[in-house]
């Protein structure tokens, strides 16, 4: 890989305005790190740390129809987002929520399929479909469940740490509302890039209008943060992902990273890691299959890096998981948020996942 990393000033401070207006979290240290300021010890969370990892959670599934009504359900949502910080010890908390809810909100109905996934009825296919999406602020507003998830949560919460709002990533949502469900290559998507260029910018950007005006309601509603997943990144090779997916992150993140802190995760996207690296977001998220000391040599010490724990690390013993937080915290020095790099599956062992938390808290600089 070849780096080509112009480093800007790290350090900047959000001042914004919300509508319920909070004091700040007891535990800084997430906020610190991406506002460029000292920290004793570098901060975590996990993807995916309000799952089926925990005991309450599945408890609190099992009484519940699917995956949608907990999600639609502020009460709920709030619930869940709050259960890994009481249990793990995480230094911040991430709303639960679904990516698809965009998809949703514009006018095309999802299901989540128990052990299959995501599922859409009715898929985009031409010109005529992304016409008829709404988009923007009008699409935006009808996640009021979300917002009303955001603002329980931050009186659950009661200040103790942030909390991080998401959304996919528009080459992400693309690829479902054309596949229709997962794929391992995501092939009716990608062919629209080749075949219909036009029409794919044109969903796009309807898509980055839509994500743009989410997260600002997010912001307002109380989060702290803000992540975007581009999950399905690695399916696409640099040019093709310079075309159709980064100018699109760029925006989301210009738009939204005078209000608070951004961090942009394109899992597998290798080729293009560099062009990452240059965006305006706070940090960048990588995945297991980074090489850390390479990336320092290039990026420097003041370039905050998010991750890159590999998940299955966690099925091993406890002084293995110790053993691989020391070697990945000697690596990346400061400027870095621990966390696995991929989302935490469903069956690592709870006490795995606590003995990870303790590891990185027991941490010094």
């Amino acid at each position: 890989m070849h780096f080509r990393v112009k480093l800007k000033n790290s350090t900047r401070h959000f001042l914004y305005l919300r509508a319920n207006s909070t004091l700040m979290p007891q535990n800084t240290l997430l906020l610190d790190v991406l506002n460029g300021k000292p920290v004793n010890r570098p901060p975590i969370w996990i993807m995916r740390q309000a799952g089926r990892i925990l005991p309450e959670y599945r408890a609190l599934r099992s009484r519940l129809s699917g995956f949608v009504e907990l999600v639609t359900t502020p009460d709920l949502a709030a619930e869940v987002t709050v259960q890994p910080v009481d249990r793990l010890g995480v230094d911040a908390a991430i709303i639960f929520s679904d990516i698809l809810v965009i998809p949703e909100c514009m006018g095309l109905h999802y299901e989540l399929i128990e052990k299959k996934g995501p599922f859409f009825p009715e898929t985009i296919k031409g010109i005529a479909d992304i016409e008829a999406l709404d988009s923007g602020e009008s699409a935006a507003s009808r996640l009021s469940y979300v917002f009303d998830a955001i603002n329980e949560t931050k009186k659950r919460l009661e200040d103790r740490v942030p909390l991080i709002g998401f959304s996919g990533a528009p080459w992400t949502l693309m690829c479902y509302m054309i596949e229709g469900s997962g794929s391992k290559t995501f092939s009716k998507a990608k062919a629209v890039l080749y075949k219909e260029p036009a029409m794919a910018h044109k969903l796009l950007q309807k898509l980055t209008d839509t994500v743009i005006e989410y997260l600002k309601l997010k912001v307002k509603s109380g989060v702290d943060v803000v992540q975007v997943f581009d999950s399905w990144a690695g399916v696409l090779d640099q040019q093709t992902y310079t075309k159709f997916s980064l100018p699109y992150i760029e925006q989301i993140v210009a738009a939204i990273n005078d209000l608070v802190p951004t961090i942009v995760f394109a899992k597998g996207a290798h080729f293009s890691l560099d062009d990452i690296l240059n965006g305006q977001s706070n940090a960048v998220g990588l995945d297991w299959s980074i090489d850390i000391p390479q990336i320092r040599k290039f990026v420097g010490s003041d370039r905050v890096l998010q991750g890159n724990m590999d998940p299955c690390v966690l099925y091993g013993s406890k002084d293995r998981i110790a053993e691989k937080v020391k070697q990945i915290h000697s690596q990346m020095g400061q400027n870095h948020i621990f966390n696995l790099g991929h989302g935490v599956y469903p069956d690592t062992p709870l006490e795995n996942v606590i003995s990870f938390v303790n590891s990185v808290k027991s941490l010094e600089y």
